[in-house]
């Protein structure tokens, strides 16, 4: 039996990534389970250490950095956020496929780690379809929008670009959501069908 490669999906801010993998999951909720990231920001109500990330400080999430634990890491906002090679390795060994959701710093990172990843994007049909997306969440200030708008600009052309071809097995155009869940369930097919035997 080939081991299962965990699956790296990364896309703009409103391109309905956590719709299809929350699609993807009740599908198929013995097939995958997300990586626990590390952080150094406290816990938001009704987060639980170890299941949705492991809280730690800022020294102790230093020390994994030096050990060389993470697969990526980065700062947002004043936080360390961070996902261990444990909590991967771990995920895959039970037999199911991980999947890891991440900005575009950390799928380099990934993608220059030595994790054999599949790596997919997910993108809106356009800018003007994300910014009515974000628009309609209620949640986002102009501020915020122009600022996630130009982000998935820079994502967008990242994953256009020849290096974006060459880290991306797959780009999804989240237009309908069925087409995209479809295509997504596609090209996990095989493995899928692996969990599930």
């Amino acid at each position: 039996m080939r081991k299962l490669r965990p699956l790296v999906i990364s896309g703009p801010s409103g391109a309905g990534k956590s719709t299809l993998l929350n699609l993807l999951f009740k599908k198929y909720e013995s097939c995958f389970a997300f990586s626990v990231s590390h952080t150094t920001r406290g816990p938001r109500p009704g987060e639980e250490d170890g299941k949705h990330y492991y809280f730690t400080n800022r020294e102790e999430f230093n020390g994994l950095i030096e050990k060389d634990e993470f697969l990526e890491h980065a700062e947002f906002a004043g936080n360390l956020y961070g996902t261990s090679k444990r909590s991967v390795d771990s995920i895959t060994s039970s037999g199911k496929i991980c999947v890891l959701d991440v900005d575009l710093a950390g799928v380099k990172s990934i993608y220059n780690s030595q994790l054999d990843a599949k790596f997919v994007f997910v993108r809106p049909p356009s800018l003007e379809n994300l910014k009515q997306r974000l628009i309609d969440r209620k949640t986002e200030t102009e501020e915020t929008i122009s600022k996630r708008l130009a982000r998935a600009l820079a994502d967008m052309e990242f994953a256009d670009s020849a290096a974006g071809k060459n880290i991306y097995d797959l780009i999804v155009i989240n237009d309908k959501l069925e087409d995209a869940l479809q295509q997504l369930e596609t090209y996990l097919a095989d493995d899928i069908n692996q969990v599930r035997n």
